[in-house]
């Protein structure tokens, strides 16, 4: 059984589906980071069969909930201090994300006006479909 010491401040992306903990490591952001980050792959999950884990040493403030809500909705976030959970969260999916996801459509006000946000609105939760502000062109979830 491998063994990653335990944090004593930070956070723990928990229930992550097997192999997309890279995808949520660049997505947030958290190369760019000057803090100790951990990636465990495939690890066993009574639950899952499988699951990737990501310790981040820092605060909540680190990560952007949107965007691991857009990600994936069902990752659980673990708030560690003095060693210990003190909380764990559910991210949800979120009803609005900016420059997450980017519009396809050539004619989409986007396309031309360059500095202009990518501004997404969840159009179906169930199906998990976003449609463009500007151009109401869709975008479906593909992992």
């Amino acid at each position: 059984m491998l063994n990653i010491s335990g944090l004593n401040e930070g956070i723990v992306l928990d229930h992550i589906q097997a192999g997309r903990s890279m995808d949520i490591y660049f997505k947030l952001g958290l190369d760019r980071l000057d803090c100790q980050i951990a990636i465990i792959k495939n690890a066993r999950s009574r639950k899952m069969g499988r699951k990737d884990i990501i310790k981040i040493d820092g605060g909540l403030d680190l990560v952007n909930l949107d965007v691991l809500g857009y990600i994936d909705h069902n990752i659980t976030i673990n708030i560690i201090r003095d060693g210990q959970i003190i909380e764990k969260k559910r991210v949800r999916m979120p009803k609005k994300i900016t420059n997450v996801i980017f519009c396809k459509n050539p004619r989409c006000i986007t396309s031309i006006e360059q500095e202009l946000p990518h501004v997404f609105y969840l159009a179906d939760e169930e199906k998990e479909v976003y449609r463009c502000i500007y151009c109401d062109e869709k975008y479906s979830k593909k992992l």
